[in-house]
């Protein structure tokens, strides 16, 4: 079943102070969005793309209105100006660089030891490209996403690019760096919001709630599964 956002509520921070016809509209926005049944998985669709238009001009224009002439300019238009989102998880793996760049490209793989994978379905499969359809768990909570996976081993690298809705084009790359202490393996993820007034929203709920956590407990278990020879993670 998927997440309802709206058992989110992010109190706003004191260094925050909007004035407040832009708090209300703010608010309204929110939930304009989730009483349309805007509901979270990864392949993370809030709205119709015509529902957002409209909505996402009207504060836009709130927003525009009040901060002409004041004084929280500067605050306004810096909340209102982050579109970006930038993750990145590491972790050290005592095995040769070899075998762990080879587990983390073999996604059929995953669903068998990594317990908050539920399935991997190949659209298209080839050598060193495929395109995935990736489902997984966050706390019990059911997601997916569509992805391209590009297998580069020249680079020792593993790249993903999501294809379809509100993650559409973030960049995932997984990286593999010999150290004394052993094999750093990093995962860094990477999105342009294409609607920025809902990036605020959507960073700390898709990149933190979602990503970041689903990122940990991918390395985690990866890295249980390679120094164990075989034994996976506790579900």
């Amino acid at each position: 079943m998927p997440f309802n956002l709206s058992f989110f509520d992010f109190p706003p921070r004191a260094t925050l102070q909007f004035p407040a016809a832009i708090r209300t509209n703010a608010f309204h926005f929110v939930r304009t969005i989730f009483a349309k049944g805007a509901f979270v998985r990864t392949d993370v669709s809030f709205v119709t793309q015509r529902q957002l238009a409209s909505t996402s001009l009207t504060l836009c224009s709130d927003v525009q209105r009040h901060v002409v002439s004041n004084p929280a300019k500067f605050i306004v238009s810096k909340f209102i100006g982050a579109t970006t989102m930038h993750k990145t998880n590491s972790i050290i793996m005592q095995a040769s660089r070899a075998e762990i760049f080879e587990t983390a490209a073999n996604l059929g793989l995953w669903p068998k030891i990594l317990p908050h994978y539920r399935y991997i379905k190949y659209l298209e499969r080839g050598t060193d490209r495929n395109v995935v359809i990736m489902a997984a768990n966050r706390s019990g909570i059911p997601i997916s996403w569509m992805s391209e996976q590009v297998i580069d081993r020249e680079k020792f690298e593993v790249r993903f690019h999501h294809l379809k809705a509100f993650t559409k084009g973030m960049l995932v790359v997984w990286t593999f760096q010999e150290t004394p202490a052993g094999v750093l393996v990093e995962i860094a993820h990477d999105l342009n919001f294409r609607v920025p007034v809902l990036a605020p929203l959507a960073e700390p709920i898709i990149g933190d709630f979602f990503i970041h956590h689903i990122a940990n407990r991918t390395l985690q278990c990866m890295k249980t599964y390679l120094e164990s020879k075989g034994t996976n993670c506790a579900p």
